[in-house]
């Protein structure tokens, strides 16, 4: 499956765009919409620039979640873990409860657990709440 617009729309609306490189809430060095690699202190980038990084990193982790997800998913269901593995990555997707219960078909069980993944630095950030309430919303067809 490929991300749709609604899930490029949800990723751009919780990461944000910063054209200068910042370090998140855990110290990692992250610019445009919350592209990490290969990010450094004074970087600066143009609104295309980050566009294709966006782009880049999304096409980087579809390949992942289709390699992780064994059970088939609509399109909100695709959109929802592009969002979430964006944020955290594959390997926390991979090690995640969420894809152990989604993987045996529990699709409720799997929306259950997109709330609980809501800290950053072993604190609940405000943030990562709102995102995850979103996440869980699409996958579950509501939004």
């Amino acid at each position: 499956m490929r991300t749709s617009q609604k899930g490029v729309s949800l990723i751009k609306s919780f990461e944000g765009l910063r054209l200068k490189s910042y370090q998140d809430s855990v110290g990692v060095w992250t610019i445009g919409y919350g592209a990490t690699r290969g990010i450094t202190a004074g970087m600066a980038i143009t609104n295309d620039q980050a566009e294709r990084l966006l782009l880049n990193d999304i096409a980087r982790f579809e390949p992942e979640v289709e390699r992780l997800v064994k059970v088939n998913l609509n399109q909100a269901q695709w959109d929802a873990l592009m969002s979430f593995t964006y944020n955290l990555g594959a390997a926390n997707l991979a090690s995640s409860t969420l894809l152990r219960l989604l993987n045996t078909g529990d699709y409720g069980g799997a929306a259950e657990q997109f709330p609980r993944w809501n800290k950053a630095g072993g604190q609940v950030l405000a943030g990562l709440v709102k995102r995850r309430t979103a996440e869980r919303v699409m996958f579950l067809g509501a939004a």
